[in-house]
């Protein structure tokens, strides 16, 4: 009986002439990214998230993973470069936004809600239904992707039930990560659960907090644990050694405020 190395030996050579290399696995290609401004997420990842690609931020509610996407867009706004905020659920709150340190006149800030507005009329349809709040992100998303011209866009569903982001067509993932490769977009996805699947370049689980305390009565920081479950792609920057884990420190609003006023008085 031939062994499974000889078996597939020969079957490469059968399928030389009709699939080069079959059965070899596509080496993974060298992507380029963008810091998060966070240095613990910056080691982790290997450099920051990817440019031009789909990134998965998953976990809970109170995990981290909107301080980090905030990080991320306060250093692409830093520079100049436009950003977008899909919001499925209008949960996003600007002054957080721009505690964190994102430029909002760089930031275009799609807020989806219910409305009376029907979708356009199809010969098979019999029955108009208004558009729901998952619908309106996805078409906006389809929109910016497709025009091009944003840095980053980061597509929020993290308040969705994750059954429903379970319902979007793998094709819907497949043309969102053409169309940010084409444009150098980093679509940067957060939710509950992994959507994107094979179509995400990064996924990072994002774990649980521990709130710090100042006298045990007023908050000044949170920190996060978060992992990276998947990684498709090798950057440019690549380190030897990466990580499993890692943890990271959100400090409080009102804490930077105070301290960036005691700076100024002095």
């Amino acid at each position: 009986m031939a062994t499974a190395a000889a078996l597939r030996i020969q079957i490469e050579d059968a399928l030389a002439t009709r699939f080069p290399a079959a059965l070899t696995p596509v080496a993974r290609r060298i992507c380029e990214v963008a810091a998060t401004g966070i240095p613990a997420a910056d080691a982790l990842l290997e450099g920051g998230l990817p440019v031009g690609a789909i990134c998965e931020l998953v976990g809970p509610e109170c995990s981290g993973r909107t301080s980090l996407a905030l990080a991320f867009l306060a250093q692409r706004t830093a520079t100049g470069q436009v950003c977008a905020w899909i919001d499925a659920s209008d949960s996003l709150d600007p002054e957080s936004a721009a505690a964190s340190g994102v430029r909002l006149k760089q930031l275009l800030w799609v807020r989806c809600r219910d409305s009376a507005i029907q979708p356009p009329k199809a010969r098979w349809k019999t029955d108009e239904k208004p558009w729901t709040r998952l619908d309106q992100a996805l078409r906006v998303t389809d929109l910016l992707l497709q025009a091009g011209g944003f840095a980053a866009i980061v597509l929020d569903l993290g308040s969705m039930d994750p059954s429903h982001g379970m319902r979007i067509p793998l094709a819907s993932w497949f043309r969102f990560r053409q169309a940010a490769d084409r444009t150098r977009c980093s679509l940067v996805v957060l939710g509950r659960a992994a959507f994107a699947q094979s179509s995400a370049a990064v996924l990072v689980d994002c774990g649980s907090f521990r709130a710090q305390s100042e006298g045990g009565t007023v908050l000044t920081a949170n920190s996060f644990e978060f992992s990276r479950r998947r990684q498709r792609f090798t950057p440019q920057m690549s380190v030897a050694r990466k990580p499993p884990a890692s943890t990271w420190t959100a400090q409080a609003a009102w804490t930077a405020q105070a301290a960036w006023s005691t700076e100024r008085s002095a």
